[in-house]
């Protein structure tokens, strides 16, 4: 069954952390296709050309069936795999993750890379915070001028997102409802305009539930 919510990012930003004098930039943006994560790690190794490493991990998509990491010159398996581990952890998706390293002239070793990379992205994470996605059903639903003020009240009032509203010869709502609860919406609209309602499915989106 394909997933009707996930978790991603409220907000892009970034947070330093500083583990025996290396700093450790973690940067995360939303993103939607792997071509856009590759461009901000991209930007970023040009925006920060005095850094020695711009590890990367990132997950597309519901569920984050697309994943990638990549240890960028750091020893094998100390930098994306572990900054992945703390995305999947968190079950954050749409979002790449990239930690810039400035080393400060200590080696820490297998164990304290691996701390030091996940550390770095579970203190961005905690900065930006998450929300959820919700995929929201689309339907028209076209209406008499003077039904339409009273029955889209009525449907507002029972959790339907009013989307859009057109005016010409008739009125055309077009309502969004979570998939989870798509069920409910047919006797709804057949409740509110007494049967004479008649729904034409026009798609589906993917929308940010606010907290």
């Amino acid at each position: 069954m394909s997933p009707t919510s996930y978790r991603t990012i409220a907000r892009d930003g970034e947070v330093e952390i500083e583990v025996k004098r290396s700093r450790f930039r973690c940067t995360l943006e939303r993103v939607e296709s792997q071509e856009a994560a590759r461009a901000v790690v991209e930007r970023l190794r040009k925006e920060h050309w005095d850094a020695r490493h711009h590890c990367s991990a990132f997950m597309i998509g519901p569920g984050g069936g697309l994943h990638r990491s990549s240890d960028d010159g750091e020893p094998a398996g100390t930098a994306g795999a572990p900054m992945l581990e703390v995305l999947r952890g968190q079950q954050v998706s749409d979002v790449v993750a990239v930690v810039t390293r400035w080393f400060g002239g200590v080696l820490l070793g297998a164990g304290g890379l691996v701390r030091a990379y996940g550390d770095a992205v579970r203190a961005g994470l905690d900065s930006v915070g998450t929300l959820d996605r919700w995929l929201v059903l689309e339907h028209e639903l076209a209406l008499s001028h003077a039904e339409a003020g009273r029955i889209e009240h009525d449907l507002r009032s029972r959790g339907v997102a009013i989307l859009d509203i057109e005016y010409a010869r008739e009125v055309t709502l077009l309502l969004g409802v979570p998939a989870e609860r798509a069920q409910v919406l047919v006797p709804m609209v057949a409740e509110v305009t007494t049967g004479a309602g008649e729904l034409v499915d026009v798609g589906s989106r993917w929308v940010d539930r606010q907290p």
